[in-house]
Formats: C-alpha cells, sequence, structure tokens
C-alpha cells in the first residue's frame, strides 16, 4: 500500500514563503503540513490562520493543519475557513475529544489526533472509529530539527493493530525527526504518512529527498 510524504513548512525559509510552496507543488509530495503552535500548549509561535490561509491559496495538494495549541475548538471553523483539508488536535489539549472530532466534522475537513511520545495509544480506543488520521509525534511537539525517538516504532505497531481490531479508516501519520535514514522503518512498522521538515528543506536538493521519501518500498505489517 502506498504512502504520503508531508513536507513540513516550519523548516522552510519563510523568507522565501513562495519558492516552498511551488517546491512541494510541483514535487513529489502528497500534502503540505503545517504546524500552528502557539507558545503556551508548546514552548514556541509559528503562525495562525492569515499564514494559513495564504499557503492554501496556493496549495495544489492536502492541506494537513497540526493544531499544537491549548483550547483548539475554538479555532475550528476558522482553520477550516481558511483552507485546511484536514485538522489535527491534540489528545492532551482536549479534556472532550469527542466533541472536537465532532466539530472537525462538522466543518467539513478531515479530522486527525495527535498524541505526545509520553501518551498511550490506549487513549484513543473509544474515538478511532472517528478519526482520518492518527498523527504519533516521534520528538516532542515545539520545535523542529529534533532527534526522532526511536521507542515510537513498537507505538506504532501497537495503534495500527488498534487501527485494525476496530476496523477503521485511520491513516497514521509520523511526524518529527523523519528523514532518508528511519523512514522505512516507521512505514514497515504500519505508517502512511511522512512528514519531514529539516530532511527536506535543510537537504541541498529538498525535491530529491521527496522523491527519495516517495520511492521507499515497505510493507506496512499492519496492512499485509
Amino acid at each position: 500500500m502506498s504512502h504520503f510524504v508531508a513536507p513540513s513548512l516550519l523548516a522552510a525559509d519563510f523568507r522565501h514563503l513562495d519558492k516552498a510552496i511551488e517546491l512541494v507543488n510541483t514535487s513529489d509530495a502528497d500534502w503540505f503540513h503545517l504546524d500552528v503552535m502557539d507558545g503556551r500548549f508548546v514552548p514556541n509561535i509559528s503562525f495562525g490562520q492569515f499564514i494559513v490561509e495564504q499557503i492554501a491559496e496556493r496549495a495544489e495538494k492536502y492541506v494537513d493543519v497540526h493544531l499544537m495549541i491549548e483550547d483548539p475548538g475554538r479555532y475550528i471553523e476558522s482553520f477550516a475557513r481558511a483552507g485546511a483539508s484536514g485538522i489535527t488536535v491534540h489528545a492532551e489539549a482536549c479534556p472532550h475529544l469527542h466533541r472536537v472530532i465532532q466539530q472537525i466534522r462538522e466543518a467539513g475537513v478531515k479530522a486527525g489526533v495527535a498524541l505526545n511520545p509520553h501518551t498511550p495509544v490506549s487513549q484513543l480506543e473509544n474515538v478511532i472509529e472517528e478519526l482520518d488520521v492518527v498523527v504519533v509525534m516521534t520528538v516532542n511537539p515545539g520545535f523542529g530539527g529534533q532527534k526522532f525517538i526511536y521507542q515510537s516504532i513498537p507505538k506504532i505497531r501497537q495503534l495500527a493493530d488498534l487501527i485494525a481490531v476496530q476496523n477503521s479508516r485511520a491513516l497514521i501519520e509520523v511526524d518529527g525527526g523523519i528523514g532518508l535514514q528511519n523512514a522505512q522503518k516507521v512505514l514497515e512498522a504500519g505508517a502512511r504518512v511522512l512528514v519531514a521538515g529539516s530532511a527536506v528543506f535543510g537537504a541541498d536538493d529538498p525535491a530529491d529527498v521527496i522523491t527519495r521519501l516517495k520511492a521507499i518500498d515497505a510493507n506496512p505489517l499492519a496492512y499485509v
């Protein structure tokens, strides 16, 4: 089963954001990945609805908006209007997670939930059937360029098992420290979406890295 590559624009040079958008549009990438940070849920601030709207207007591919923010339910409709194709919220930021998932669906976009490295897969047992995407954070969220947490691989397998048992349509997305050195391992564990930031935009030839990530031939164990 094929997989998707989602370059994270957080790692791009925002002085030349138009070039980064064009790169993703013309490359073998499948999605744009946009990290929205509020400086409270994570210790960094990135951008909000206005920048998402500017990117979405030029994006020719799926716009994957990852809300690393407190109380994300307040902002679902505005990010959907800004052009998100899918919105992911953090389980840790949502005491009423099922209600927020319903909000995302009612806004007419795909629904995702992200899990921080310390958060167990079991937190999703009661909502997994409602999800289109589950994001496994393979670094602690908030900053790009961190090292991949290899203990995340058994967690991806566990999540793949949960998805199979409950017959969920959810795709497993991995976010954090992903590059050519570990992409095959996470795909073999059951991941279907690779978020790559520094590995792409820090490369001499970003389009080539995207092509190589897309070309990895890995047979996800959970889907055999």
